[in-house]
């Protein structure tokens, strides 16, 4: 049986049983192009050249010899012209309400014919130019369950629409929902600008399932709708605590539809949540009731509707760079190779590490992006994205982001990871640390400002300023004036102050107490405490936005595990007796917390602004010293990574009054010019102006 391929403008493979040295194409539109051989790629299949420029159409024949066979789209989904001859954005995608009907569309040009099937009906749909399939019903089908049925390169496939906004248990089907009206919904928490951001980051499983969180519904969007919960000892837990520590915004790890968990008994299974499945509907595991597929939206609304009334934000963690297995997503059935980046030779482009790259530059996978995007801030009233592996992500895509967002009236808060992976993007388009001016409205992970307190990643001999006895001391004027001011020796981070996101850990690797534990395991508990604070200290009174790890002020701990992506619950569930345990270090961070939000000097909003009112602090090294000129008076912060005790000469003589320290529990005045810094102290302190 002979088949055909367009894989090139100019060349077409063919698989037959013998080969001749011409053969011809027939275009849709009637006109005969001859096709010369060229090369044998094995005893079944040739490549066939054109001279001239093949045309990009759907139902196109090719003959050779006797036989006769339709030209599918291959390689030719991924050449611009195969863009220009599909515009699928003209028609709005997935399952609509129009005019009390229900029309279902699919982009899939590639598709011989197909289909829509509802329980035991089966409508036939029909193609525009554009390559989008059509049908609708005479009714509106809300609730009803249905699958696209395709013939694809002569194959049968069926795939679940990847526009669906609601879905059966474990994603089998799509169930039509039509959006309701959100105009009742709590109004977003206004911040004047997101450099004002304190971001806290949260896996909604792990926030409520610990067996002491005081909570009714542990491991789910409801937990975190709950007010007012203790645990044994009394003291708040949950959406209560996160209100009273002071952070302005909660980042959710992925709460978009996932796999490697079951929803009907999710307590059997556990993830983080960047397995992404289907991209516009809530994650079924975190609903009380997965069988419901209108359940787990109304439950996430009314999570973020919660977060919202106590003053919080709340940003989602979105995984746009990869799915979950490439050759089962509905993507690469509609449209073979077209939504995944692939190497020149054919190979797939893998710089996730995850074995798909999201081709994110392309017409309809950048449409895609977009449209989800509208859809969470429109729908669940968003309060900003971050960006999972962000650089394997184009730049043009990143701006048409941020100009969405810039329509709201808050500010949305956009950050991602802008590391440099080999995928198979240009360089110069890639959303990485060393573009950043290219996309000014987005912020990236600063990992310079990590490795340098804590030392490098992934090498636990390694030092940084706090566990290494002040080690890098000569880059920290760059950390806090929030990397904008990049030294000679440095490799710019960033192109302003505020695009930098300050973190010393995350989700990802090792807890900043469990690398401690390793890293500096010869020192007593209290002084590794005593560094675990320094850390924090610098997250939080740095320019920049701070971003602290749920836990990180109880210093959570993931028992010595790194990667615990499906670790399960006692590894990864916030410990709600720690909370109690250390208390007082809480109590640290937010006196920090509430230092950074009362004094805008902590939250300069360009380079220029910094240069004017941060300046560097004599002090023997390795003590480490700024001063900044606020309005209601000079704050100044010192900070000993040591266990040597320092006498200090203050910036100016007279009265300073102690705003914070993890030393130092009286706040009784500092008079006169010289002050004591104990071993591993830090301070922040505050002279009048009057």
């Amino acid at each position: 049986m002979m088949k055909a391929w367009l894989d090139e403008r100019h060349i077409v493979t063919i698989e037959a049983d013998r080969f001749e040295d011409r053969a011809e194409l027939m275009s849709e539109s009637g006109l005969v192009y001859s096709l010369y051989y060229e090369k044998a790629l094995d005893h079944e299949t040739a490549v066939y050249r054109c001279n001239d420029l093949l045309p990009v159409e759907r139902s196109m024949r090719v003959k050779l010899g006797t036989g006769e066979a339709p030209v599918y789209l291959r390689r030719i989904v991924r050449d611009p012209a195969f863009d220009a001859e599909f515009p699928g954005d003209l028609e709005k995608l997935g399952a609509v309400l129009e005019n009390e009907v229900t029309v279902f569309r699919v982009w899939s040009p590639c598709a011989d014919s197909a289909s829509v099937r509802t329980g035991g009906t089966r409508m036939e749909m029909t193609i525009n130019a554009n390559g989008t399939w059509e049908a609708v019903a005479d009714r509106d089908l809300s609730g009803t369950p249905y699958l696209y049925e395709c013939i694809v390169h002569g194959e049968e496939v069926v795939a679940v629409d990847p526009y669906a906004k609601a879905l059966t248990a474990n994603g089998e089907a799509a169930v039509v929902y039509h959006p309701e009206s959100r105009e009742s919904a709590p109004a977003r928490p206004f911040i004047e600008h997101t450099q004002d951001s304190i971001i806290y980051e949260l896996h909604i499983r792990d926030a409520t399932i610990h067996p002491d969180s005081g909570v009714t519904w542990k491991g789910k969007y409801k937990g975190l709708t709950e007010r007012g919960t203790v645990n044994r000892s009394g003291d708040s837990t949950g959406l209560s605590y996160i209100k009273e520590l002071g952070v302005t915004h909660v980042e959710c790890l992925p709460f978009n539809d996932f796999a490697r968990v079951d929803d009907n008994h999710p307590d059997d299974y556990y993830n983080w949540g960047y397995d992404p499945l289907f991209f516009q509907v809530p994650e079924g595991s975190y609903a009380t009731d997965p069988r419901d597929p209108f359940c787990r939206i109304h439950e996430l609304q009314e999570m973020i509707d919660a977060f919202h009334e106590e003053g919080l934000g709340v940003i989602a963690d979105v995984v746009f760079n990869h799915v979950f297995i490439r050759e089962e997503s509905s993507f690469e059935k509609l449209v073979p190779g077209y939504y995944f980046r692939f190497h020149l030779d054919g190979s797939p482009s893998n710089g996730t590490g995850v074995g798909n790259d999201f081709a994110s530059e392309r017409h309809m996978a950048r449409k895609f992006i977009l449209d989800t995007i509208d859809y969470w801030l429109t729908h669940f009233r968003l309060d900003g994205f971050r960006f999972d592996l962000m650089g394997a992500l184009d730049k043009l895509t990143m701006r048409l982001i941020s100009a969405r967002c810039q329509e709201e009236e808050v500010p949305v808060v956009l950050l991602g990871e802008g590391w440099d992976l080999p995928t198979a993007l240009a360089s110069d388009q890639k959303t990485v640390n060393t573009q950043a001016g290219d996309v000014p409205e987005v912020r990236f992970f600063n990992d310079f400002f990590r490795d340098t307190v804590k030392g490098g990643l992934f090498d636990f001999n390694d030092f940084g300023f706090v566990n290494g006895k002040g080690r890098f001391i000569e880059r920290m004027p760059q950390l806090v004036k929030g990397s904008a001011d990049t030294m000679e020796w440095a490799e710019p981070h960033v192109s302003e102050v505020t695009q930098t996101v300050n973190y010393v850990e995350c989700h990802d690797n090792h807890t900043l107490w469990d690398r401690l534990r390793r890293s500096n395991e010869e020192e007593s508990e209290a002084d590794r405490r005593a560094m675990h604070e320094l850390a924090t200290a610098l997250v939080i009174i740095s320019q920049g936005v701070p971003f602290l790890h749920a836990g990180q002020e109880f210093f959570r701990t993931k028992f010595g595990e790194g990667n615990s992506y499906i670790s399960g619950d006692r590894i990864n569930q916030l410990d709600w007796e720690r909370r109690t345990e250390f208390d007082p270090h809480i109590d640290t961070v937010k006196e920090l917390i509430a230092v950074r939000k009362k004094y805008g000097v902590f939250r300069l909003r360009s380079a220029e602004s910094v240069r004017s009112r941060l300046h560097m602090l004599s002090t023997p090294a390795p003590v480490f010293g700024f001063l900044l000129l606020a309005a209601e008076g000079d704050i100044a912060f010192y900070i000993n990574p040591t266990k040597r005790r320092y006498e200090l000469q203050l910036p100016a003589s007279g009265i300073w009054r102690l705003l914070v320290s993890n030393k130092k529990v009286e706040r009784v005045p500092l008079e006169g010019e010289f002050m004591h810094l104990e071993p591993y102290e830090f301070m922040l302190v505050k002279k009048s102006r009057q």
